[in-house]
């Protein structure tokens, strides 16, 4: 067994891209060494800023040999016919073949025999096939080399037990020489194998597994804090993002000059986080600290004071920026600002931010009853407001504070602190980490604010395919299953759906939206419920009879409908719904015709068939009124009932009997049995 080193030096890989382009590359060569019968025992790929490399272990010297077997012509088929056959198999005559019996004839049978061929010859273009097809998000092409990269790559190692292999990537020069960190040892080495690559690569100054530089940033991080009596502000995004930034990661401090600390901490924390990708400390109190923490990618002679007044000098500038917005802006009202909104294009076809303003108030005002302790004046204010910072110059210069900046201004301009916060909060939950709102202010302008969007981009059939959601609906839906759930409301979505489309009529919705909609949002709930341990069949199965929209309802319904699943009762009626199910759709094909309504009570000739038909006018009349009263445990009761007359019926009563009248009455029996149990829930969409 022998090792495979392939390493890609290139010019810096974004960091956003490192992670799943080693993932990547792991995949696409085992798939294509397991497709070529070089099945490895290990397979592992690492991204560094300047480089992604594969190491397989385990790898057989040749391919194992194979065997084809291919059938030829009939015996004493025509010359020209055995001729080809016998050049196509690569035979000199029918000696080479076996003659077999096929139950349609005699046929000549080759049997073509491949030896596996040595795996350093194989190698090469099994591994130029998985570069090449490496799918980053964006590439470009350069000079060495005919294909697209996502940077330059300027050359690369090889290695197949030791040995340099011809991997042809035009004119990147490959071998086994590559080089460390590009400032602290940038002069080329030789390397044998991963563990002699690794090792030097340390003592050039990389480390090559990106969770060691995630470490050691998080130690060094807490280290230099400590040092001054602060903390780190959590932020494990940044932290990933720097991690693949720097190849040997040095942790800095610097200072934020007191004039700035007045600017409201999102500000500052904003500008170093998203510009500078620096990290924000906190004192004892939890308060903005006036330190920061820089990751620097290399050691300075001087210890990093040329670097740490480097980077003081440039936040000062960024912060000098944002404190003449911070004081400009404050001459302006916020409500002064909403005429602006409507220079600002929402969408071509939904009309501009303040088209979507207009339509958010008058939806969250139709929302507003549904949520208990919402004040409807103060939900239109908070409306009416939610936008308007957008034209602020801070949010033009940190687009990241939108509706932040908002709450600030609206509390100096002496909004109510509901209002403010429902400013501030409409954009949440951005994600499902996000805290959701609870205030009922800020609860009615998210949701109105998320709704009108689905509705909008939904009724002009811009909906999300695939992986495709240039308009983050995914998110928007989810966020509204949050707020719905999280808050318990009681809002059913199909007439929220359908005013919102009637609002935006004028601004261009061109397609009442509402099927759509909620067919998206339950697909949305199961992939949310799902990740709390929720049955996503349980879901499609509530959904299907009527579709369910009020999510609270559901929620309940699907609880007591996996409770009465786990019972006996609901497994053994599982199984005889699907007996009943089946017999009906397969008698229904069979005679081209269907068995609806109820079955006549005269032709009820058996016992069990009469007991069975008066229990399910009973459960259904009973669960009916059950799911009316929303006592879904009930509802499940009701059907649990069932299950002793439908055994029996089985058991005892031959559905398919002799007799045309009653074996149409007894299938219609069977399919009463169906429509009951698809009153509370779809069984058929049950998987198990």
């Amino acid at each position: 067994m022998t090792e495979l080193l392939l390493e890609l030096l290139t010019e810096e890989i974004p960091a956003r891209m490192q992670r799943r382009a080693a993932e990547d590359l792991a995949m696409l060569a085992t798939g294509k060494l397991e497709a070529a019968g070089l099945v490895p025992s290990d397979v592992h790929a690492y991204a560094t800023p300047r480089r992604l490399t594969l190491v397989v272990d385990g790898l057989p010297d040749r391919q194992p040999d194979t065997t084809e077997e291919r059938r030829g012509p009939r015996m004493g088929a025509p010359a020209n016919a055995v001729e080809g056959f016998l050049k196509s198999a690569g035979l000199a005559s029918l000696d080479q073949c076996e003659q077999r019996d096929t139950g349609k004839g005699v046929f000549h049978f080759a049997m073509i025999r491949r030896p596996g061929r040595a795996t350093a010859e194989v190698l090469p273009e099994l591994l130029r096939e998985a570069v090449l097809a490496l799918p980053w998000p964006k590439s470009m092409r350069f000079p060495a080399a005919s294909f697209r990269w996502v940077r330059p790559m300027t050359s690369a190692i090889c290695l197949f037990g030791g040995e340099i292999l011809s991997l042809a990537l035009d004119g990147v020069p490959v071998g086994d020489e590559t080089c460390g960190h590009r400032f602290l040892a940038p002069k080329t080495f030789k390397v044998k194998d991963f563990a002699d690559y690794r090792r030097k690569l340390h003592d050039a100054r990389v480390m090559l597994r990106a969770e060691d530089r995630r470490q050691a940033i998080a130690a060094a991080l807490e280290e230099r804090a400590a040092a001054a009596r602060l903390t780190v502000k959590d932020d494990p995004a940044l932290l990933e993002e720097v991690t693949g930034l720097v190849e040997w990661p040095v942790v800095l401090m610097g200072t934020i000059d007191a004039e700035f600390l007045a600017l409201p901490p999102e500000v500052l924390t904003t500008s170093m986080r998203t510009h500078q990708k620096y990290f924000a400390c906190l004192d004892r109190d939890g308060g903005l600290a006036g330190r920061f923490l820089v990751v620097a990618n290399t050691v300075a002679e001087d210890g990093g004071q040329a670097i740490v007044a480097g980077n003081e000098r440039v936040l000062r500038a960024r912060l000098s920026d944002a404190r003449f917005f911070w004081e400009q802006d404050r001459k302006v009202p916020l409500a002064a600002r909403i005429p602006k909104l409507a220079e600002r294009v929402f969408h071509a076809r939904l009309g501009s931010v303040l088209d979507k303003v207009g339509r958010v108030e008058r939806l969250a005002e139709e929302i507003a009853p549904a949520i208990p302790g919402a004040d409807k004046a103060k939900v239109l204010r908070a409306a009416e407001l939610a936008k308007a910072d957008l034209s602020s110059g801070m949010v033009g210069e940190f687009p990241e504070l939108q509706g932040i900046m908002g709450r600030y201004y609206a509390l100096q301009d002496g909004e109510g602190a509901e209002v403010a916060a429902a400013i501030a909060e409409h954009y949440s939950p951005l994600g499902p980490n996000e805290r959701c709102p609870a205030a009922p202010v800020s609860v009615a302008v998210a949701l109105a604010d998320k709704i009108d969007t689905l509705a909008g981009f939904f009724s002009i059939d811009e909906k999300p395919t695939g992986s495709r959601d240039p308009f983050a609906l995914r998110r928007a839906a989810l966020g509204v299953i949050r707020l719905v759930l999280e808050n318990n409301l009681r809002l059913p979505l199909m007439p929220v759906f359908g005013r919102a489309f009637a609002f935006g009529r004028d601004n261009g919705f061109a397609a009442d939206p509402g099927a759509d909609l909620l067919a998206f949002f339950a697909d949305r709930l199961k992939v949310h419920l799902r990740e709390q341990g929720v049955r996503h069949d349980l879901v499609a199965a509530v959904f299907a009879p009527g579709g369910e929209d009020d999510l609270v309802r559901l929620l309940a319904r699907v609880a007591a409908l996996d409770a009465f699943l786990g019972t006996d009762d609901g497994a053994n009626l599982l199984v005889a719904y699907r007996r009943a199910a089946n017999i009906v759709r397969i008698e229904e094909k069979r005679d081209g015709a269907t068995y609806p309504g109820e079955p006549d009570p005269k032709l009820l000739a058996a016992t069990e068939e009469a007991a069975l038909a008066a229990e399910l006018e009973r459960a259904a009349a009973d669960s009916t009124d059950a799911l009316a009263r929303e006592a879904f445990t009930g509802a499940m009761a009701a059907l649990a009932a069932l299950r002793g007359p439908v055994d029996e019926f089985f058991a005892r009563v031959t559905v398919n009997c002799e007799n045309a009248e009653v074996r149409a009455n007894r299938l219609r029996l069977l399919a009463q049995i169906r429509d009951t149990l698809n009153r509370v829930a779809d069984f058929s969409q049950i998987e198990g």
